[in-house]
């Protein structure tokens, strides 16, 4: 036993070290310096300006079973986005899909409601969602458990930093759908506790996510082990070259859908706050918080060591604030997020950890701290406020 399991951590040991070489030896030229600063400053449009979306269908349109149009409704739905208007009748199709849309429109909806249905129809359906991080697995459960109250649908989170026998417990009770990271996926996979080949729908959230930060071997591994007769449904923000060579592979006449109107959100009004070599950034971090308009902010960081420095330094300015990276156990991280959301704190502080696909509802304030590495990642940081047809703020913090 002892030989077995050791075996078994030298090989998670090498396959870690080998995604972490690979994530560094893609993110080693560190561009953020050399973003024009002229894109991080953007007018906002008022609501009143914004082109109202008119949907083609209602989703009282869409072939769905009755129960779940009540659990829609009851959750809040009025109108289908519009990714949600064009995604959900392809994927009740069967057709593979390939959805590019802006953040925070609507796209958890859009998988999950025709998956959502294909189960009721046919129980023994079975799904892989993957997602980059720990945080968005656990937020796309809390929509599906949301939409399949009373339903009779089971689902198991399946993420890294957190204890794996529940969750192999979880699996061993034949759920309809597997939310998982990477990590914590190919492990269950390699002790021969999830089989991915009795699995006929996978859906990839937030795919140039994955592949930058080093998943893409293991997501290749899922799409290759799943059954040929699959639906495969891929999400993402960019469609970059890696992604379409996964395209190519592995999707049959995929539907692609793009809903991208601009690089950035309409709803965020984007500036810069230029710092003197005089300034020292947390007193201006600080003095700008302090205002009433700031009521609930997201200021992210370079690094992890620099996001737990400048929640100190804040905490020792009297603000209190919560940071959230990598390094974070899986309990912590959820803590502080669970603050932010429920305004128990109003600061908090992250890495790119938190820039993509979460839902925070009423962040007033996204400020750049730290230059992001891309402009990509610039726009996965600012879209988390402006959301749900509400204003936002972005600033950009530069020396």
């Amino acid at each position: 036993m002892y030989n077995k399991q050791n075996t078994r951590n030298q090989s998670r040991s090498k396959w870690r070290n080998n995604r972490q070489r690979n994530y560094r030896n893609n993110n080693r030229n560190f561009s953020g310096d050399k973003i024009n600063i002229n894109r991080f400053v953007n007018r906002a449009v008022s609501i009143e300006e914004t082109e109202v979306f008119i949907p083609q269908n209602s989703f009282n349109d869409f072939n769905l079973h009755s129960k779940l149009k009540q659990s829609i409704f009851d959750r809040g739905y009025k109108n289908p986005t519009p990714i949600q208007d064009q995604a959900i009748p392809a994927i009740l199709k069967g057709s593979d899909l390939i959805g590019l849309a802006n953040t925070g429109t609507g796209k958890t909806g859009a998988f999950l409601i025709p998956i959502i249905n294909k189960i009721l129809v046919n129980p023994q359906e079975k799904v892989l969602i993957v997602t980059p991080t720990r945080e968005l697995a656990i937020q796309i459960q809390e929509e599906l458990l949301a939409l399949t109250k009373n339903l009779r649908i089971s689902s198991v989170v399946i993420v890294g930093g957190a204890n794996i026998q529940p969750q192999i417990k979880g699996l061993r009770s034949n759920p309809n759908l597997v939310i998982g990271t990477p990590g914590r996926l190919r492990d269950v996979i390699s002790r021969k506790i999830l089989d991915l080949s009795k699995f006929n729908n996978i859906i990839l959230d937030e795919a140039d996510r994955m592949l930058d930060m080093g998943f893409i071997n293991d997501v290749k591994l899922f799409l290759s082990l799943i059954s040929p007769k699959r639906q495969v449904l891929l999400f993402s923000a960019t469609l970059s070259s890696e992604i379409e060579k996964l395209v190519g592979q592995f999707l049959k006449n995929p539907q692609r859908i793009s809903i991208r109107t601009s690089e950035t959100s309409s709803q965020v009004e984007q500036d810069i706050v230029k710092i003197s070599s005089t300034e020292d950034k947390t007193d201006v971090l600080h003095n700008l918080i302090i205002q009433t308009h700031f009521e609930k902010v997201l200021v992210f960081t370079r690094t992890k060591h620099g996001a737990d420095k400048l929640s100190k330094k804040l905490s020792q300015k009297g603000l209190k604030s919560e940071a959230i990276h990598g390094n974070k156990s899986h309990n912590k991280r959820q803590r502080a997020l669970k603050m932010f959301k429920e305004n128990n704190i109003n600061i908090l502080i992250a890495t790119d950890v938190a820039s993509r696909g979460l839902d925070i509802p009423s962040v007033s304030h996204v400020i750049n701290f730290d230059i992001p590495a891309t402009y990509d990642d610039y726009i996965h940081r600012i879209g988390r406020t402006g959301r749900a047809d509400k204003r936002g703020i972005a600033l950009t913090f530069v020396e």
